[in-house]
């Protein structure tokens, strides 16, 4: 193996790009948004395109319903959003200062349940095939990275319509005959019809590899790796954090809120390593798979956010060992630093110096996959 080229520094800005525009909210401003990101080092962003809405009506103005009360990603309330052309001159702003923009969607639900009208890979395809078409007509279509065509395939929560449009289904496993059909077909009519592409589906589950399962057609693997809940750890546990039903319920944050951070730093070295162990695994499930990495959401826990008794002190420690032990596997050709690299996050986005050390490390390591320019 070849390690000659330089990962590059992505982050996610999922759907607050477009939602969070209220005065506070971090991104109202595009330009200084942007140029902060540029000023801690990154070279890439990974945003929600929206194609649902795109394909439905693009000038129109939707109306979103929140997906949680708290957290820091989007509204947290009912917000009316265009998203064209909107997604074009965030783009186009991204493209003037050199940033690369990954395509991806969480189908965020809007009043008319609009994301309900997928029912087959169809028609999963045709709505990605309209978002491309708009943004090659406007001719952005090099400043695309890659297009991620549905954020942590399969959940229910964010694909829905892969279930009967039942948010609360158990998720299936990649390697079930039907997530594999779905795969193999979106992705399969929009490279026909696309082809100067990368595509892929991110996934949050199964992240070292799922029995069964066809990476045929995916051109790199987007998992998303935190040292809880993946990495077999009981960390949530004991404190008493819950994650999956944690969005709309008020007492979500007080395990958060010390101890998290206690119980992290009573026992730091079992968590850096449980967390560097499962980085190993995803990194030789790219080995075998022969496809390289990118890593937009990661390395210490899930949801945090700026907040009383909330320190990101420990949420930078652990990140920092995560995006140390990625890089020395060679496998990740983009990653992050971790999920809150995104103005909301006050505690996280102010300390400039540590972004630029990690991005710095970032660039300094070496991958054999060069990014395709």
């Amino acid at each position: 193996m070849t390690l000659t080229h330089s990962p590059l520094a992505i982050t996610m800005w999922d759907f607050s790009w477009l939602e969070r525009r209220w005065d506070g909210a971090g991104y109202q401003d595009w330009d200084r948004a942007l140029g902060e990101l540029v000023e801690r080092g990154y070279d890439a962003v990974r945003i929600d395109a929206f194609p649902h809405l795109v394909a439905a009506g693009p000038e129109r103005t939707w109306r979103l319903l929140p997906v949680w009360h708290f957290e820091a990603w989007g509204a947290t309330e009912p917000v009316s959003v265009r998203v064209l052309p909107e997604l074009l001159e965030f783009i186009q702003a991204c493209a003037a200062r050199g940033l690369r923009v990954a395509l991806s969607s969480w189908f965020r639900k809007d009043e008319l349940d609009t994301r309900s009208r997928i029912r087959t890979a169809a028609d999963l395809a045709r709505i990605w095939d309209v978002t491309l078409s708009a943004i090659e007509r406007a001719g952005l279509g090099d400043s695309i990275y890659f297009v991620d065509l549905v954020n942590e395939w399969p959940l229910a929560m964010w694909a829905p319509f892969l279930y009967g449009n039942d948010p609360d289904a158990e998720t299936l496993s990649r390697g079930h005959e039907v997530v594999r059909s779905w795969t193999r077909e979106a992705i399969g009519t929009l490279r026909a019809a696309h082809p100067q592409y990368r595509y892929t589906l991110s996934v949050c589950t199964e992240t070292t590899g799922a029995d069964g399962e066809d990476l045929s057609e995916l051109d790199l693997l987007e998992p998303h790796v935190w040292m809880t809940p993946q990495a077999t750890t009981d960390f949530y546990a004991r404190i008493g954090y819950d994650l999956h039903h944690s969005q709309f319920d008020p007492r979500a944050y007080e395990p958060l809120s010390g101890p998290a951070e206690r119980l992290y730093r009573a026992e730091p070295e079992q968590w850096s390593a449980v967390l560097t162990e499962h980085i190993g695994k995803v990194a030789e499930w790219s080995r075998s798979a022969g496809k390289p990495l990118v890593t937009t959401e990661c390395w210490g826990i899930v949801n945090y956010k700026d907040g009383p008794g909330r320190d990101w002190g420990w949420v930078k420690e652990l990140c920092e060992i995560g995006v140390r032990a990625a890089l020395a596997t060679g496998r990740w050709e983009a990653l992050a630093t971790s999920n809150f690299c995104g103005p909301q996050f006050t505690g996280m986005w102010r300390d400039i110096a540590w972004h630029r050390r990690m991005t710095d490390a970032i660039h300094a390591g070496v991958t054999e996959f060069a990014p395709v320019s």
